[in-house]
């Protein structure tokens, strides 16, 4: 189908709202958490009037509504990922949780926990995990522990002077003692989109897993999680349309049969006696208690919406959108663009400095006009450090930006260097 951005607007009730006296809202902040369109909005609202009940439990009509609603949603992740076999979904938190719970699950095999079926997860001194100086902290921290608790090493890839990864020395970071390789699909600060698919062949030669952190790339449709070439891949509901509150972690079966729980509780059991408990096959042995059932839901509703809009329209639109958004900021004098300048192999994440104005101040000066941002290192210090700044502004362009929208961006720039003198 075509794509129009006005009759897509019209789906998201906060975007006709006003902001600072009544400034129209230009929401520019995507990246960070994305609207909410009504078809979402009523789909929580239909759960909890019509369906609310606990799943897997009940044995009542409210109980096998629910349950259906949340599974149902696991066979909708599942098509939208590109797999067919909806056990290979888990439901987390948010992607920092899925991805702790692959570091979790490997540090507790090696503490001896998960039996022989495990041994092939276990680290010990000498073994390797490679991870990138482009890396959003919950695909850091996670991997700094697991090192702490097994003695592992961690390693990483360093990144080009425009925002790339330097694959240069890829066969020496990836090498037989490579046990696990953690790296983004997409940068959320530099937009750069990785080749995972390369990595994860190099990786796989050397008898390596590899996690690929999708929270910037599925929100826009580009997870195919066979063709990634990945063990495991994880992305979060509340930047793609969705609520907040649920995630979604994506494991080939085969490993998650072999990885002990990383939660234990209610539900992900099969059996338990007073010294000993066996657990449920996957996906549930990772789902201990009362998962976020409407949010599971309202998850569902929303890749129902981007798949009636139609991602190969939506990517489109991001396109000629980041393309303008690149041009008009680079015509601004003083501003410095992070990350690849041309709309290749990027998303619609642009972050930037600007002489002479921290990022927190020219964020205030633009929210003062209606336009929101974000500013700070995003979560991704090493890579402010590495390109030599301490912060960033970031705007990340959706479904439902404008050229307008993108005028106002740059026009309100243009206001922060003439309110700061640095005109």
């Amino acid at each position: 189908m075509s794509f129009e951005v006005a009759r897509v607007r019209k789906d998201f009730p906060i975007l006709d709202r006003t902001v600072r006296g009544g400034r129209p809202l230009v929401y520019l902040d995507s990246a960070n958490t994305s609207q909410k369109p009504r078809q979402v909005i009523d789909a929580l609202d239909d759960f909890y009037a019509r369906h609310n009940a606990n799943i897997h439990r009940a044995t009542h009509e409210l109980g096998e509504e629910a349950t259906e609603a949340y599974e149902g949603a696991r066979i909708k992740v599942a098509r939208f990922i590109g797999t067919a076999d909806e056990t290979e979904v888990v439901f987390t938190k948010n992607v920092s949780e899925g991805i702790n719970l692959v570091a979790y699950s490997i540090g507790n095999a090696t503490a001896g926990l998960g039996g022989q079926a495990a041994a092939g997860l276990r680290l010990a001194p000498g073994d390797e995990i490679v991870i990138t100086e482009m890396e959003h902290h919950s695909n850091i921290v996670p991997w700094q522990l697991l090192c702490e608790r097994t003695g592992a090493t961690l390693r990483w890839f360093g990144v080009t002077p425009d925002g790339r990864l330097d694959l240069s020395q890829a066969a020496e970071l990836i090498n037989p003692r490579t046990r696990l390789v953690a790296l983004a699909h997409q940068s959320n600060v530099l937009g750069t989109i990785n080749p995972v698919a390369d990595v994860a062949a190099r990786a796989h030669e050397v008898g390596a897993l590899v996690l690929v952190d999708a929270a910037q790339s599925a929100p826009h449709g580009l997870v195919d999680v066979r063709s990634l070439g990945a063990d495991f891949v994880g992305f979060t509901s509340h930047k793609m349309c969705g609520p907040t509150g649920i995630g979604v972690l994506w494991a080939r079966r085969d490993l998650l049969e072999q990885m002990p729980p990383f939660l234990g509780g209610g539900e992900m059991i099969e059996t338990v006696w007073m010294d000993r408990s066996t657990f449920a096959p996957p996906p549930h042995k990772f789902e201990a208690g009362t998962m976020p059932i409407a949010e599971a839901v309202g998850l569902g509703a929303a890749i129902d919406y981007l798949t009636d809009v139609g991602l190969p329209a939506v990517r489109v639109h991001e396109q000629d959108l980041l393309a303008h958004a690149l041009a008009a900021l680079a015509e601004i004098d003083g501003l410095r663009i992070l990350g690849p300048t041309q709309a290749v192999d990027r998303g619609a994440a642009i972050s930037f400095a600007l002489d002479g104005i921290h990022p927190h101040d020219l964020s205030q000066v633009l929210d003062d006009r209606g336009v929101a941002v974000r500013a700070g290192h995003h979560c991704a210090w090493p890579l402010h450090r590495a390109l030599g700044v301490q912060a960033s502004t970031r705007a990340s362009l959706y479904l439902y930006n404008t050229h307008e929208e993108v005028a106002a961006l740059a026009d309100g720039i243009r206001q922060a260097q003439k309110f700061f003198g640095t005109a």
